[in-house]
């Protein structure tokens, strides 16, 4: 039985009641739809957001039993240069700007019609998405480009983050069906600007106004029932309403099998997945896009490409980025790229913790120092985190000093004033964490050197060092405190927001491990999305966005949300490709 939706009430975009996530009509062997997405993160959603909104029917197959991928995890914001949202903010960014910065940072290892591409096109799916749909973004004002120093970087920032969205605007099935992220924020709503302001709220009167905003309104909303989430879920939640409101339609626990090719045509036509646990054979009039992630929960597949020491345990990314979609690729003869790089993320992975904690603005507080397994500081502790990470491993491989663990230490001065891995300002660690050993603590640095295995001497050796630097208020070994981008998450009480002494005991050391956000490699694809072969050639009818796909970003990460702008721009694009027919 062919699945034929066109002419479907949801496809003539009436604006009623939302079709169920597992819509789509009864499980039989074949369903027929103009376009099939892989993957339900903000490629994917973004991929069949656009099909609908150019009258094509569309279908995204989710390999989980919850639909939002690592985006739902993740901070939600995207990095789309040139945006209305940054013209409105007075940003006086350009075209010209924009391909200065990236020549400055992704430079030559990326092709120049592909970053032109995305120059072109990002602007336009973020004006379109707000002006068709209820994907909504605001500008986050002060979040630094990681890079801002350089040739047409912002220390304002060209991030844009969507706006708190209220679940009660799904039905409740919709809800229990997203993937939810589970932060540490003491139940309230925090968004990507509150939260800069909170990590501040016992050292600035800024920070302790936005603390009493944040909490009046989650006062607010618990008076009105509201149901508020923010960052990566709002997107999720904003992609989803708007696919549901247009027709769209979305399979959970439905993996990608395999893709059809048609060795007549010279083109994919269409997967093979599951519906309700039976086999079905999915036709693709007009292409296939993969969005499905990489491969950062396949340890086989980490093994092969990443540098070692590498582990699935250490990625943020939720189950099911196993490459699927790599794998498929390969099986056509698809060409890859970037396949040793993942989107570096330094984490911390406490006993019995569900998911590693990505250590952001903990790098940067005042107070604390990043060592290796000798007791050597090695990096700018406040380095955007791919380049840390980057760092972790090419250290490593130059001194045979061991990074994965490196350890963090921080006194109680800076216990007391900022916040630590989800805790508030002063509120100790977790009983568990100090049983169990994860967290050390000691009343004096070398013996808290005894308890991580570092050198006493030199682990001394190097706090001395890092307090009188301190002390004067310079890092000439790292250049600390020097970027804005640094600053961000800073103490701007200080002299270098970044820098302050440990000599306030005790002390404590966490473990640190070279974690990721997701892999960075995936299948070649051209300024179209289309995927290519290794001799340039296109593979007709498959497209690829998102992790599936080597990144335009190149081996490096030119600001906040590199990774989500430029997976929906290409989703964007590949649809549009493929609706124009080629």
């Amino acid at each position: 039985m062919t699945e034929a939706l066109h002419g479907t009430r949801g496809e003539r975009g009436e604006r009623g009641a939302l079709p169920s996530a597992a819509d789509g009509g009864t499980a039989g062997t074949t369903a027929e739809y103009d376009v099939v997405v892989a993957g339900s993160g903000a490629a994917g959603l973004a991929a069949a957001l656009t099909a609908r909104l150019r009258g094509l029917s569309v279908l995204v197959l989710e390999k989980t039993g919850h639909y939002g991928g690592t985006t739902a995890l993740s901070g939600g914001a995207i990095w789309v240069p040139g945006n209305f949202h940054l013209t409105a903010a007075g940003l006086g960014d350009s075209r010209a700007h924009a391909r200065a910065y990236l020549d400055a940072t992704v430079g030559d290892r990326v092709p120049a019609e592909r970053k032109e591409a995305y120059l072109e096109h990002g602007p336009r799916m973020v004006r379109e998405f707000h002006h068709r749909t209820d994907v909504r973004f605001v500008h986050i004002d002060g979040y630094s480009d990681y890079y801002p120093e350089r040739p047409g970087g912002f220390a304002r920032g060209r991030s844009i983050e969507p706006e708190v969205f209220d679940l009660r605007r799904l039905p409740p099935a919709e809800r229990r069906r997203m993937r939810r992220a589970h932060l540490p924020t003491h139940g309230v709503t925090i968004t990507s600007y509150d939260f800069r302001h909170l990590n501040m709220a016992a050292r600035t009167w800024a920070g302790r106004r936005v603390a009493a905003k944040v909490g009046l309104r989650a006062v607010r909303d618990l008076a009105l029932g509201r149901k508020p989430v923010a960052l990566g879920e709002a997107l999720v939640a904003r992609l989803r309403l708007s696919l549901a409101r247009l027709g769209g339609r979305l399979w959970l626990d439905a993996p990608l099998e395999e893709l059809l090719y048609d060795e007549g045509a010279g083109r994919v036509t269409g997967v093979r997945t599951y519906r309700a646990g039976r086999p079905v054979e999915v036709r693709a009039r007009r292409g296939v896009v993969l969005a499905s992630g990489g491969f950062s929960r396949n340890q086989a597949l980490r093994d092969r490409y990443l540098p070692a020491p590498t582990s699935a345990n250490w990625t943020a990314s939720p189950e099911g980025q196993d490459g699927d979609a790599l794998r498929e690729g390969l099986r056509l003869g698809a060409a890859v790229d970037l396949m040793d790089k993942v989107w570096g993320a330094p984490s911390v992975v406490p006993p019995g913790a569900g998911a590693p904690f990505f250590l952001v603005a903990e790098r940067a507080i005042p107070g604390m120092i990043i060592v290796d397994g000798r007791g050597d500081r090695f990096v700018n502790e406040a380095a955007p985190y791919h380049e840390f990470v980057d760092t972790m491993y090419a250290h490593r491989e130059a001194t045979g000093a061991e990074t994965a663990p490196s350890w963090l230490v921080i006194d109680a001065r800076s216990r007391a004033r900022y916040l630590f891995m989800g805790l508030l300002p002063g509120q100790p660690f977790p009983r568990p964490m100090l049983a169990s050993g994860f967290v050390k603590k000691a009343d004096t640095v070398r013996e808290l050197a005894v308890l991580t295995g570092v050198d006493p001497d030199r682990l001394a050796r190097t706090v001395e060092r890092f307090n009188s630097r301190a002390h004067e208020g310079k890092d000439p070994d790292f250049g600390r405190g020097e970027s804005a981008y640094d600053n961000y998450y800073g103490d701007p009480t200080l002299p270098n927001p970044n820098l302050a002494a440990l000599d306030k005991p005790p002390y404590y050391a966490v473990p640190v491990l070279p974690g990721d956000l997701g892999t960075k490699g995936g299948l070649r694809t051209d300024a179209h999305a289309r995927v290519l072969r290794e001799d340039g050639t296109a593979i007709a009818g498959l497209y690829a966005a998102g992790n599936a796909a080597a990144s335009v970003m190149g081996e490096t990460y030119p600001g906040p949300g590199a990774t989500i702008g430029p997976a929906m721009t290409f989703a964007y694009i590949a649809v549009n490709d493929l609706a124009a027919g080629r």
